[in-house]
């Protein structure tokens, strides 16, 4: 089978402007992003709860060496977006922390003994998508 695909790729190659062969380059990008951000919600079970911006950065860290240890505190995480009202977040990683951070925020279960969680409402390796969600349209 190569040897079928070498022949039309040389096929394709003697065609072109006069006597030059025309030249082709395939580029195959696997992910285009540096990083990726994802959309984050923390829940606490006592609905009267409030951190302030360092101290929701120092909860994603001490989840990150709680699961992966001093390797993985050192992990490059950014907070780009910050709501102290709903704590709601939006983090960039770099493509490859984000198993690690996704699976450090998904197994973090409490802080100061109470019981919490991280919810990823979305993630892409491109941040204009998560200005928009489709579920949340309204249509006049």
């Amino acid at each position: 089978m190569q040897d079928s695909c070498r022949s039309r790729l040389t096929k394709m190659t003697e065609f072109g402007e006069g006597n030059k062969p025309a030249s082709y380059k395939r580029i195959v990008l696997k992910n285009a992003s540096e990083y990726h951000y994802l959309k984050i919600h923390l829940e606490f079970q006592e609905a009267d709860f409030s951190l302030n911006a360092v101290e929701f950065k120092q909860l994603i860290i001490s989840a990150l060496k709680r699961l992966h240890g001093e390797v993985g505190a050192a992990l490059l995480v950014d907070v780009l977006t910050y709501e102290e009202e709903t704590l709601s977040a939006v983090l960039r990683v770099p493509n490859a922390g984000l198993a690690k951070l996704w699976s450090a925020l998904t197994l973090f279960g409490s802080y100061q003994n109470r019981k919490c969680a991280f919810r990823v409402i979305q993630t892409s390796p491109f941040l204009l998508a998560l200005a928009g969600n489709s579920r949340e349209l309204v249509l006049d």
